[in-house]
């Protein structure tokens, strides 16, 4: 018998907590949704931010014009974005529709692979709940708003959670 060691622990305690953060996700999924869509814009800013610095600290005019076009274009991009968090979030949550589906796929395929030790059951499982949540938002776009971002990333971290807290026991062999 093994001890079960810093991994394993670490991986359990990180899917409780993934777990946690998915079920406080579905207890205010409109904040939730629309949270993530001013995160995502406040990245795109400091990316415009970032852009701006290195094209200041570019050896060459030409690079340092253009490398200012694009980082002033990227701030624009992101004041637009962080000005209409609601047309922000319609676009991430088709692109999180598209991402569901495609990872739910990737999921379910390594879970009919897996050994049945490894946590086999929940990772199959969770990729069936990630092509289902991908297709009821695609087809219920564009009423599925702020709301069912919320949702789809609370239960989305739950499972996550469960596959991180499973896939540690054999650690402990």
């Amino acid at each position: 018998m093994r001890d079960m060691g810093y991994g394993g622990k670490a991986m359990t305690a990180l899917g409780i907590l993934t777990m946690i953060l998915g079920a406080l996700a579905l207890l205010a999924p409109g904040f939730t949704g629309l949270s993530l869509a001013m995160v995502l814009g406040v990245l795109v800013l400091f990316g415009g931010i970032f852009r701006l610095i290195w094209a200041f600290r570019s050896g060459s005019f030409t690079k340092g014009i253009l490398g200012i076009a694009l980082g002033l274009l990227t701030i624009v991009a992101a004041v637009i974005l962080l000005s209409n968090p609601v047309l922000l979030s319609g676009t991430i949550t088709i692109l999180l529709a598209i991402y569901f589906i495609v990872d739910g796929a990737a999921e379910l395929i390594a879970g009919i692979r897996a050994a049945p030790e490894t946590g086999k059951m929940w990772l199959t499982l969770g990729g069936i709940i990630s092509i289902i949540l991908g297709v009821m938002v695609w087809t219920q776009f564009p009423y599925s708003g702020n709301w069912m971002l919320g949702i789809i990333f609370g239960v989305k971290l739950i499972f996550i959670g469960l596959i991180m807290a499973s896939g540690a026991r054999p650690v402990r062999v």
